[in-house]
């Protein structure tokens, strides 16, 4: 029977990244710790931003969603009826997501669709689509240039424009 002898493979870790990897961890628990005590906000909730910057209403208009047979979806102005716009199958999917997210809301509180939703122009030009009824918000701001542009053209024109 032949027997080999090996050498002990011997495992070694550089200091450095080591280091690096503790400096990591040491700094999660830093920043976790900090917010849990206070020292750092735990989130940012934009209408109390707005609230205590002083930020106002520039331009609001009622807005209502409508599914059609078809799968367009109607806009209408909430107070005249309105329609602002129309989006066609493959068409209009952040306005549909956004709103399904809101209507989903108002379902699952057994909500009704008689208040039509909310669209805020700040003076400050970002947007906001709410729904009063169960007090959801959504930053339209928040979701890029193009779909921003698309709810301002649901606000009414301005009376210098006409």
């Amino acid at each position: 029977m032949i027997v080999r002898e090996y050498e002990k493979d011997e495992i070694t870790v550089h200091k450095v990244p080591l280091a690096l990897m503790g400096g990591v961890i040491a700094i999660s628990v830093a920043l976790t710790a900090s917010v849990t005590m206070g020292f750092l906000p735990k989130q940012s909730v934009p209408s109390e931003a707005r609230a205590a910057a002083g930020v106002k209403p520039a331009q609001q208009r009622t807005l209502r969603f409508f599914d059609e047979a078809d799968g367009t979806v109607r806009v209408e102005d909430g107070a005249t009826a309105e329609v602002l716009a129309r989006y066609g199958q493959g068409e209009g999917g952040f306005v549909r997501a956004s709103v399904r997210s809101l209507v989903h809301q108002r379902r699952i509180r057994d909500i009704g669709s008689q208040v039509p939703f909310t669209l805020t122009r700040w003076d400050t030009g970002a947007l906001t689509l709410s729904d009063p009824e169960t007090g959801v918000n959504i930053e339209i701001t928040g979701f890029g240039p193009e779909n921003r542009a698309i709810y301002a053209s649901l606000l009414p024109k301005p009376e210098a424009a006409r």
